[in-house]
């Protein structure tokens, strides 16, 4: 199984695919793979609506090409899915809470297309228990979705720190913290943001605590199959264009009015003044689009994860870098 598993990734990864942006106009929507389900990232409601950070980053492509941020099909994946998924052309971009590692960007055949949010691995356990820090969890059992960075950072940490622990696997984030709560484990153990998303899940969200500890760098972007460098720097750019839209001022409510009345950086995002988006192969109107119909990554955040999110996740690292993080976005000229 295993043998057959990593001669399939071989494969992919020796293949090179380009034409994405012509296979999108051409279908008329962006095939976008998201998480099963994960507040504040990708999580369906009861209408079957999509919304949350890595949500905003598909409609934030599909606005760029396509003019239209609605026009996107969701298909949610398992942590184990999602790769091959993308890597067989199954779908065009994955959106789903992925940390940018050196193994994934160089042996799977795919690019990172930037970070929408800089996380760490964390510990959440049960008030009950009587553990104020991770250093206490030693013999301790771990509940941890499989297929995930979270597996290798806690398997460092306890190595370093000459603790040992047993683990119990799931499939996915709803699975991982059924588990939890109902004691198949000591710890669920995961991306930090996960860890207060899947908090409110529980019954009783009260009764469990998240630790001090951030033990990883998990930075969370979006992914393109290697090969198509005009996807590549399409997806990049839109990711861009949300953290440029707040560094500039610019929001869904001003765009239209600062377009042709802003400030000459605000008029290059906006597509007024400038070439941006011919260079993209996109019309000149492609980040307007995105902040007019998405928002810049400020609102983003702040309705996903932030303030007006039932999460009230602080910016934190991900304030932009003139404000206390390390959010950038290169110069847009």
């Amino acid at each position: 199984m295993i043998a057959t598993a990593i001669a399939a990734l071989t494969t992919f990864a020796s293949t090179t695919y380009a034409g994405t942006l012509e296979d999108v106009q051409k279908k008329g929507y962006l095939s976008c793979g998201v998480s099963t389900g994960l507040a504040g990232f990708s999580q369906k409601d009861e209408k079957g609506g999509w919304s949350g950070l890595d949500v905003d980053v598909c409609r934030s492509v599909a606005a760029a090409v396509l003019g239209d941020a609605d026009k996107v099909q969701y298909k949610p994946l398992t942590a184990k899915e999602r790769f091959t998924a993308l890597q067989s052309g199954e779908i065009d971009l994955l959106s789903r809470n992925t940390t940018w590692t050196h193994t994934r960007d160089t042996s799977l055949g795919l690019n990172f297309a930037g970070t929408i949010y800089y996380d760490g691995t964390g510990f959440m356990v049960q008030k009950s228990l009587g553990v104020k820090s991770a250093t206490e969890l030693d013999g301790a059992a771990a509940c941890i979705q499989a297929g995930t960075s979270t597996e290798l950072a806690i398997a460092d940490y306890f190595r370093e720190n000459s603790m040992k622990y047993t683990v119990v696997t799931f499939d996915t984030s709803d699975q991982t913290r059924s588990g939890f709560e109902s004691g198949r484990c000591d710890f669920l153990v995961s991306d930090q943001s996960q860890l207060y998303a899947l908090r409110i899940g529980l019954k009783n969200p009260a009764e469990a605590i998240v630790l001090p500890e951030v033990i990883s760098k998990e930075p969370l972007g979006p992914v393109v199959r290697q090969g198509d460098d005009a996807w590549f720097n399409i997806v990049k750019w839109s990711v861009n264009a949300m953290i440029e839209g707040e560094y500039q001022g610019v929001t869904s409510k001003n765009a239209a009015a600062l377009r042709n009345n802003g400030k000459p950086g605000q008029k290059r995002l906006l597509g007024s003044e400038g070439d941006l988006g011919s260079k993209l192969g996109l019309k000149e109107d492609w980040a307007y689009n995105i902040i007019t119909q998405v928002g810049n990554y400020a609102e983003s955040f702040d309705r996903n994860v932030g303030a007006s999110s039932p999460l009230k996740i602080s910016r934190g690292l991900n304030a932009q870098w003139n404000q206390g993080g390390i959010l950038y976005s290169p110069a847009m000229r």
